[in-house]
């Protein structure tokens, strides 16, 4: 499974315990190669940066650009927690994009409880075949987890940017992640993507924002994680 290592010297005995009966319970009897099974490897690099933020840390900015560390937290966890929804075959728009702020100390047992509520949500093999609600990966459950790896990876390498942590990526989260939101999101003409998707909803104006900027161009060869984040609209650091 994945190892982290990061600057910071708070992650501590609990954190890693916490992650590892996660990874554990997501992973039971599934194949590597499994979505579910890759969701869990990159959740567990997520709860690792989550566990290891100080308090001091959660105003910093991040490289998503409205929210500070707080804010990022909480639309991380109200993502995974609409993965879930998704994966119970319930409307995904009725989640907010973000949860009420927490203690500082709340934050990874949050994270890491939606985790567990995709792991039970997605549990039956027919979760992966069947269609869903999501305008981006309508075509089946394997192509929305694969969007919302992306998004998990995103969003802890945002974190991991704004409170000075250096994860070790796990190679295949990362290749599982790029390939999913290349084949979901162009690399041009994302506007008038967002604005069909948002026409296609009913949403008018401020009811929809579109969720990427422009991919930033990368060397081919980059690392997988820059290459990642850039398609996001990110500029790798």
């Amino acid at each position: 499974m994945t190892t982290i290592t990061t600057t910071s010297t708070t992650t501590n005995t609990t954190t890693r315990a916490m992650t590892r009966a996660m990874t554990r319970a997501m992973t039971n009897g599934l194949p590597l190669d499994d979505p579910r099974s890759v969701f869990a490897d990159a959740a567990t690099v997520a709860a690792a940066v989550i566990g290891a933020i100080r308090p001091e840390q959660m105003t910093a900015p991040t490289p998503c650009g409205e929210f500070d560390v707080r804010g990022l937290l909480g639309h991380l966890i109200a993502a995974v927690e609409k993965l879930a929804v998704v994966g119970r075959g319930e409307n995904p728009f009725a989640v907010g994009d973000t949860i009420e702020p927490l203690a500082d100390d709340a934050w990874l047992r949050a994270f890491t409880a939606a985790a567990a509520e995709v792991q039970a949500a997605w549990a039956d093999d027919a979760t992966l075949t069947r269609p869903t609600p999501l305008p981006w990966a309508p075509d089946s459950g394997a192509q929305a987890l694969g969007t919302y790896i992306a998004e998990v990876c995103v969003h802890t390498w945002d974190l991991a940017i704004a409170t000075g942590q250096s994860p070790t990526w796990d190679e295949h989260v990362l290749v599982v992640a790029l390939a999913a939101i290349r084949g979901t999101l162009p690399a041009f003409g994302r506007p008038e993507m967002f604005a069909a998707i948002r026409a296609q909803m009913g949403l008018v104006g401020g009811d929809f924002t579109d969720p990427y900027g422009p991919a930033v161009p990368v060397a081919d060869d980059a690392p997988l994680i820059d290459q990642l984040v850039a398609y996001n609209g990110r500029t790798p650091r």
